[in-house]
């Protein structure tokens, strides 16, 4: 009887030691938000609607990375691609219509305004560059999936 009180005595201590122990460890931190960027623009939104491909960079007056990222994106500018800039202050129905909940956010589409391509905080003129190519003729970048 005494062998069957001391191992429950030993079962209920090593229960309250792990219960502590548990405690004691630090918790994981929160996922962090994950912000959407939008699968389809309406091009009569933006500038040149028959260019059969747009660049639009949403962006805010108040963030130097949005003015580098207006700067890398409107070098894309050709017969080809229209570029836009949307900067919140000045055209806050663009951002409320397509839910921008954070800049700078790029986006690139086709014709029919399906988003191929999206960046959200600051990235590369030459991922910028290759995200264009890859819509204009898919399969010639290195990195197909770049700004998914």
């Amino acid at each position: 009887m005494e062998q069957v009180l001391l191992a429950l005595g030993l079962v209920v201590v090593a229960v309250i030691v792990a219960a502590v122990l548990r405690r004691r460890q630090p918790s994981a931190a929160p996922t962090q938000p994950r912000f959407r960027a939008p699968a389809q623009l309406d091009r009569a939104d933006f500038p040149r609607p028959e260019a059969p491909f747009l660049v639009v960079a949403f962006t805010s007056s108040t963030c130097h990375t949005c003015a580098t990222m207006a700067a890398k994106a409107a070098v894309l500018q050709s017969d080809q691609v229209s570029v836009a800039e949307v900067v919140v202050t000045e055209q806050p129905d663009l951002h409320q219509k397509y839910a921008i909940e954070a800049v700078p956010m790029v986006l690139v589409a086709d014709a029919a305004g399906v988003v191929g391509a999206r960046f959200i905080g600051p990235a590369s003129a030459t991922d910028l560059w290759a995200a264009v190519a890859e819509l204009r003729q898919p399969g010639c970048s290195p990195e197909p999936d770049l700004g998914h």
